[in-house]
């Protein structure tokens, strides 16, 4: 305790608080003034909180620092776990609860502004939803949810920024330099018009000179637009490809099949579209959901300091230890029924992964098949082009 106190009075000594303390001073500090001094750092944190809690209710004044603690993600020390001892330490003062609420708030103040002005626009305000029925409400709910997402965006840059390594010293020299390097080149300019003054019909000379570069522009322009509807009529050819092989291959089906081959072949195809439907693409999608909810958990989430990392690692370290101790006790029970339903879950389990393999592996197949289709018809035009007529596959020699 004694060291807590000798940390408190040193930083509340230093700017920018200068209270000018030493540890019998505060130690024998009245609650309310005790009060105070949270109050001020919390101020210091963030300056919304700036009161005079001599002018404000005990309640108010619990409730406010209550909410900006949870906001910061104050946990009381162990002899202070029950929320309403805590709350009513804060009303009263008391030294047990306020000690390590100002050791702990200065010992990362610099860490706890930043959490703090971040949390004033990143905490969602929640709308009923019954008043979202209404379209002005929720147009109005709707810009406020993309300005909060504008200032993630900007606040991430910001930080890039800062931490890129420019400096302000550094872009006023780039300034003084291309300062420079104009007037150099007015002072350039100014010799070439003097020069150019001297030769005889210079104002045509540089109207020819005008011209040609207009005319050099729209030259530049014009091929620009040539490539761009070259890309076009090329997309174009080859849409017009996959109309003629879909429609050549649909031709060839309904001339060359039987009722039969033809049921057989839509039946496999249902089976396989049910398989992708039912099973594959609901579990694609669940996953993708469960990592998007994830992903979103975490953007929602204030920044982390080290001290944040630290206890999330020994949360994992002891729900790992957890587990580990479930699974030996599982081991060591050793039931024959839940060996059998084990090895059951485990044969199924071997079964689904290998049907989806097969189906990706199918689905892979039809892409190359297609792919294959589209260079056949690809090389088909291209020699039609060269000597004007077609070559014929081995099936049409036939």
């Amino acid at each position: 305790m004694s060291d807590q106190i000798k940390f408190i009075v040193d930083n509340l000594n230093k700017e920018p608080f200068r209270k000018n303390y030493n540890l019998i001073t505060f130690d024998s500090l009245e609650p309310m003034q005790l009060l105070q001094i949270l109050n001020d750092v919390l101020a210091e944190i963030d300056p919304k909180q700036v009161v005079d809690i001599r002018e404000e209710m005990p309640e108010h004044t619990a409730k406010r620092m209550l909410s900006l603690l949870g906001i910061l993600k104050y946990k009381p020390p162990g002899n202070a776990t029950d929320m309403s001892t805590f709350r009513q330490g804060l009303v009263i003062g008391s030294k047990p609860v306020i000690y390590p609420v100002l050791h702990w708030l200065l010992q990362r103040t610099n860490e706890l502004k930043k959490r703090a002005y971040l949390a004033r626009f990143l905490i969602k305000l929640e709308v009923p939803s019954e008043f979202l029925q209404d379209e002005t409400v929720a147009d109005t709910n709707k810009q406020y949810e993309e300005l909060m997402e504008a200032f993630k965006t900007l606040h991430k840059e910001c930080e890039q920024l800062k931490t890129s390594g420019f400096s302000t010293a550094e872009i006023r020299r780039d300034i003084s330099a291309m300062e420079d390097e104009k007037d150099q080149l007015i002072k350039r300019v100014e010799r070439l018009k003097k020069r150019v003054e001297t030769v005889q019909n210079h104002q045509r000379m540089l109207k020819i000179a005008r011209q040609l570069r207009v005319e050099k522009e729209r030259e530049e322009f014009l091929a620009q637009q040539k490539q761009e509807q070259k890309n076009q009529l090329f997309h174009a050819v080859q849409r017009l490809q996959r109309v003629q092989n879909q429609l050549k291959s649909m031709r060839h089906a309904a001339a060359d099949a039987k009722p039969e081959s033809l049921m057989k072949r839509l039946e496999e195809e249902i089976k396989f579209n049910s398989y992708m439907v039912t099973e594959k693409f609901p579990k694609e999608l669940e996953s993708k959901k469960k990592e998007l909810h994830f992903l979103q958990k975490v953007v929602s989430e204030p920044a982390m300091g080290h001290s944040d990392l630290l206890e999330l690692e020994s949360n994992i370290n002891e729900i790992n230890t957890q587990i580990n101790q479930l699974i030996e006790k599982k081991m060591m029970r050793n039931e024959p029924i839940e060996g059998k339903l084990s090895l059951y879950r485990q044969q199924a389990s071997i079964i689904s992964r290998k049907k989806e393999g097969k189906a990706e592996e199918l689905q892979e197949a039809k892409e190359k098949l297609a792919s294959l289709e589209r260079e056949v018809s690809v090389k088909t035009n291209q020699t039609r082009e060269f000597d004007g007529t077609e070559v014929l596959k081995g099936d049409e020699v036939s």
